[in-house]
């Protein structure tokens, strides 16, 4: 019997090990860094009753990382994201980022409202990109709650756009909340009130790569989208005002599909998947959209969203020069984004969901990554 006993004793002592490894659940805090100017940049740490890690910093309200379990129980790191403050700083296709005021593209920069003409940065030629050059990604928010138990980890960040940054109308106060809950859900919740009418579009920009951030290429993952219709683009990825049938084009994903399954047959430089899609379901509940899966890891994330459409980017313009984590250079497609939105350039294309917000209204807009394994 001693053969058994003594197997049975190393499979317990390997057991209580990686009872001992698994991260506690809770909040915790600790500074990042500071920015130029000398204001502090904070990172928040939150861990729920699974082990799954998110850490949030600040600036930006960047998810830097998130740490979910495989199959097999094996914690990976899912977000591409930099290593530390200087590499955020130095500059970075909008890593984790929440972008605004407006995410996505506008025409020329320019937009009318009010009888109004409005003149935007041009960041994207000849195009405005997610809230220009000094956009939300790239300012410092404010805690304003955190939660730790109950089922869930909560962060809830603040700030307050003044009119006429970035050459938008009007003050703009927004809440946005993190919850990370016991059912390895990362929801997000945001809320958004001006003093003059401005238009509006936020959005959570995470790479994700479920075999891991340092894994290679996510075109072996497998995509569905809730959505028979899609808004296509010009040249420069401003959407032509038409609604198109996703039938017969590579754009179709509403079977399980591999993202790289079709993806040569795209006519763009680079190639890849950079588009809207206008969801089925009712705008303003929440609903599922999507569902991806890596066959190798075996996780699996659900999306669910209150918005009209969500922005598939398969990471084309990753061209293995970012650098990014513990020094890995991402190339092209190693993550894949899916924003959740109003359609882009929806302030100058009427027939478009509109994205403007008026005194006395409240923006609001929630999305659900929920992840398990199999």
């Amino acid at each position: 019997m001693r053969k058994p006993l003594a197997a049975l004793a190393v499979a317990l002592c390997a057991a209580a090990a990686l009872a001992d490894d698994k991260p506690k659940p809770g909040m915790t805090m600790k500074p990042y860094g500071k920015m130029p100017d000398g204001t502090a940049v904070d990172e928040y740490t939150m861990t729920n009753a699974n082990g799954m890690t998110m850490k949030v910093i600040t600036l930006g309200g960047i998810v830097t990382e998130l740490h979910l379990p495989d199959k097999d129980g094996k914690l990976a790191d899912v977000c591409l994201g930099c290593s530390n403050l200087n590499e955020y700083l130095e500059g970075h296709p909008f890593f984790g980022a929440l972008t605004g005021r407006v995410a996505n593209r506008i025409a020329k920069g320019k937009f009318t409202l009010g009888g109004k003409e409005y003149t935007l940065a041009i960041n994207n030629a000849p195009n405005h990109l997610h809230g220009g050059k000094v956009g939300f990604d790239k300012r410092v928010w404010t805690k304003f709650a955190s939660v730790s138990g109950d089922g869930l980890q909560n962060l809830t960040l603040q700030y307050t756009s003044k009119d006429g940054e970035e050459s938008y109308p009007g003050t703009l106060d927004v809440v946005v909340s993190y919850d990370l809950t016991d059912k390895n859900e990362w929801r997000i919740t945001y809320s958004a009130t001006t003093d003059k009418a401005t238009p509006v579009n936020l959005t959570q920009h995470a790479y994700f790569n479920l075999a891991g951030h340092a894994s290679g290429t996510i075109l072996d993952h497998l995509m569905t989208i809730e959505a028979d219709q899609y808004t296509p683009t010009d040249e420069t990825l401003i959407p032509t005002g038409e609604i198109a049938a996703v039938k017969d084009t590579p754009f179709d994903f509403r079977t399980p599909t591999p993202i790289g399954k079709n993806i040569k047959m795209i006519k763009a430089t680079p190639q890849g998947y950079d588009l809207n899609y206008v969801l089925r379901g009712k705008a303003g509940e929440l609903r599922p959209i999507a569902e991806v899966s890596d066959p190798k890891s075996g996780r699996v994330m659900k999306v669910h969203t209150s918005e009209p459409g969500v922005q598939f980017y398969s990471g084309n313009f990753l061209d293995g020069k970012q650098k990014g984590k513990g020094g890995v250079k991402y190339a092209q497609y190693a993550g894949f984004c899916l924003e959740t939105q109003h359609y882009p350039d929806a302030i100058n294309k009427k027939e478009f969901p509109s994205v403007v917000l008026e005194p006395g209204k409240r923006y609001t807009h929630m999305t659900v990554y929920a992840f398990s394994a199999k």
